[in-house]
């Protein structure tokens, strides 16, 4: 089980998950305009999905029907050419 950064943070990219990710799972790059999670480094703990103050985050398999799209999205990131943190 990974955790999905769903559409409602699009536009908002407020980083507290960011902040209290410990294991720096958490992606973007400079344009982007939401922040992933890489679910090869996802350790599953939870800790970003209290603090978001949108609830864009949700684990995998409670991720809505309508928020499917962010299933891929964050699966296919390109996590290579990006960093960890919020550098947009």
């Amino acid at each position: 089980m990974t955790y999905i950064i769903t559409s409602a943070c699009k536009d908002l990219l407020d980083g507290s998950c960011v902040d209290v990710c410990p294991v720096d799972c958490i992606y973007s790059k400079k344009g982007d305009n939401q922040l992933f999670i890489n679910p090869e480094e996802c350790i599953d703990c939870a800790a970003c999905e209290p603090v978001c103050p949108v609830n864009a985050i949700y684990p995998e398999e409670e991720v809505s029907e309508k928020e499917t799209a962010s299933i891929d999205l964050n699966k296919k990131y390109d996590y290579d050419n990006s960093e960890p943190g919020l550098n947009t």
